[in-house]
This record gives C-alpha cells, sequence and structure tokens, in this order.
C-alpha cells in the first residue's frame, strides 16, 4: 500500500471508502468535512492506495496540544493485513513532527473491534466522557 496526501480527484472514492466502512453518519456530511480538512493542516489527511483503488484513509488533526485522529478506514476487503496499522503509523510520525505530544481519538463504546485494535497500537482508556455540541448542522448526506 502506497500512502500519500489526499488529492481532490480522491474524494468519490474515499466517500465510497466511507460508506462502506459505515463511518458515514446522518449528521456529518462528508464533503463538508473533508472540505473543513482541506482549509486546516491538509498534510494530516492521508490516504492508502494500491493500484490506483483508494482502500485506507486517516485524517490527523492537532491544535497545538493534543492531536486527534478521525475518519481511519481500511476497506472490509483489506481487513487485517496491516495497513490499519502501516496508515497510522505514519499519521503518528507526521503528528510528531508537528511537536504533538499525545493523540486522542473517539470511539463508540460498543465497538470492541476497534478498541482491540487502537489497544494493540498503544491507546488505552483515558477514562474521560466525550461530549460534544453541533456548531453547524449540515445538510443530510444521502447515506
Amino acid at each position: 500500500m502506497k500512502i500519500r496526501i489526499y488529492e481532490r480527484k480522491d474524494e468519490k472514492q474515499v466517500i465510497s471508502l466511507w460508506k462502506s466502512c459505515n463511518l458515514i453518519v446522518p449528521l456529518n456530511n462528508p464533503v463538508s468535512d473533508i472540505e473543513r480538512k482541506l482549509k486546516i493542516d491538509p498534510d494530516l489527511f492521508l490516504i492508502g492506495e494500491i493500484n490506483g483503488k483508494i482502500i485506507a484513509t486517516v485524517m490527523g488533526g492537532y491544535e497545538g496540544h493534543r492531536g486527534w485522529i478521525n475518519y481511519l478506514a481500511v476497506h472490509p476487503d483489506h481487513r487485517r493485513l496491516g495497513f490499519g496499522i502501516k496508515i497510522m503509523k505514519e499519521i503518528e510520525n507526521k503528528l510528531k513532527e508537528k511537536d504533538c505530544p499525545k493523540i486522542n481519538l473517539q470511539v463508540r463504546a460498543a465497538n470492541k473491534d476497534v478498541i482491540a485494535f487502537y489497544n494493540k497500537l498503544g491507546f488505552s482508556d483515558d477514562n474521560v466522557i466525550g461530549l460534544g455540541k453541533r456548531l453547524i448542522y449540515d445538510n443530510n448526506f444521502d447515506l
């Protein structure tokens, strides 16, 4: 798998991947999420491809205090082959280059397989409760 920075031409394939990974929910419009990411640290939006087909993504963020991971996806046909680990290591390296001391991420409590994956990479439960407040309501995206 080759890892590179997201390019605008990737949008359709990326959204298709996210759909296949069940990462799109009605309140999150992926087109809007991509546009927002491209305004801030677009170098932290990575895709993994094999023979021109996008099979993995990760969207990293860093605001000067903590790093964040969003939209980590590996196509269901390519899971358990090390691609998730590889793209996570790449985003971790990019965050380290920005002097990021810690990475946070959120996983739904019921998603035990994903929690186990992150535990394998050295992440642990910080015993905090994730709270959120929506400031902008995107148009519902057609799932």
